[in-house]
């Protein structure tokens, strides 16, 4: 018995998207790597080791987890503390101008 053409299509589809999604879930995160990087070196640039040590040692340690979990290909935990790594990159440098302001 062979499937109307309609019922191909669909039948496709079925098997198809799963792994179309699945690709897209699983995409190294470049992207988040690349903004916690920047965010660090601006968090640096704005003396964050002299006026918020703790966010930007946090940042770093968070970069780190990041860089080695891409390594082993979990992407969905690399973005995790890619995002985490920016998120203290960001308030260390938020605290640093904050400070510097303050002289």
């Amino acid at each position: 018995m062979q499937m109307k053409p309609k019922a191909r299509i669909v039948a496709l589809w079925v098997l198809l998207l799963p792994l179309v999604v699945a690709g897209c879930a699983v995409a190294p995160p470049i992207q988040e790597m690349s903004d916690a990087r920047q965010a660090i070196k601006a968090a640096r640039e704005a003396h964050a080791e002299q006026h918020a040590v703790q966010p930007l040692r946090n940042a770093e340690i968070f970069m780190n987890k990041a860089t080695e979990e891409l390594q082993h290909g979990d992407y969905v935990e690399a973005r995790k503390s890619a995002v985490a790594a920016k998120e203290e990159a960001v308030r260390a440098r938020d605290n640093s101008v904050a400070a510097e302001q303050g002289k």
